[in-house]
């Protein structure tokens, strides 16, 4: 790990993110503003930069051996969602809800860039992420080895808390303007909507996406209450 640090700056803040990096082992390296910018592509930095390990992205075949090891993994599944702002704000709420493995198609999907990691607010670290040349077939696999697979579809014919997410699951999140592709609707086990109790009946992908895993994680914190 090393942590570039604005010099020529006067900023106690800087000054104890450095010193909380070389108490943590990390190498500090003063730089230059212009470095910085070069470094984020023009990116806020606000005078630190953290420059760590290559984020690691699984294949399919990597996908399911670390799927194997879990006991009832949750999958947030993205199809179509090609706004990296979307992506990363996706990727916190299921981190922070408990669906750490995020899993897209190599086409027609947004790409890993610094507005993706901002947008995640750090949550990117900490997901399992995972790109697939062929997401039905993902999806198809998914259901195969007794995953509960649900397309969130507006036009569902079940509501979202009326299926059993307690077990391993995938949630497919399609894309806002078109929904999900046909091959991967009919890949999907079950399609429900939201209860929406308003005039507006649809909602962006990320934020589908948090209420959906927050419905996983509200039936897995009752199950598992109800069991002790």
């Amino acid at each position: 790990m090393r942590v570039y640090v604005q010099d020529q700056q006067d900023s106690r803040r800087a000054e104890g993110v450095a010193k909380l990096a070389r108490d943590t082992g990390a190498e500090v390296v003063a730089a230059s503003r212009a470095e910085l910018d070069k470094r984020t592509r023009q990116g806020m930095h606000q005078g630190v930069v953290a420059e760590g390990p290559d984020l690691v992205i699984l294949d399919g075949h990597a996908l399911f051996d670390r799927l194997d090891a879990e006991k009832a993994p949750a999958v947030v599944v993205l199809d179509g969602v090609v706004d990296p702002h979307n992506f990363g704000a996706v990727i916190r709420s299921a981190v922070a809800l408990g669906a750490p493995f995020v899993v897209w198609g190599e086409h027609a999907s947004a790409p890993l860039t610094p507005v993706t990691f901002r947008a995640s607010a750090g949550a990117v670290e900490h997901a399992t992420l995972a790109r697939v040349r062929s997401l039905p077939g993902a999806i198809r696999e998914l259901a195969e080895r007794g995953f509960t697979v649900v397309l969130l579809d507006p036009d569902g014919d079940v509501v979202l808390h009326e299926v059993d997410l307690t077990g391993p699951c995938a949630i497919i999140v399609g894309a806002e303007d078109k929904g999900a592709k046909p091959a991967v609707r009919k890949a999907a086990t079950h399609r429900a909507r939201l209860d929406m109790a308003g005039p507006v009946q649809s909602l962006n992908a990320s934020v589908a996406s948090a209420v959906a895993v927050y419905e996983l994680s509200r039936q897995r914190y009752s199950a598992k209450n109800s069991a002790t």
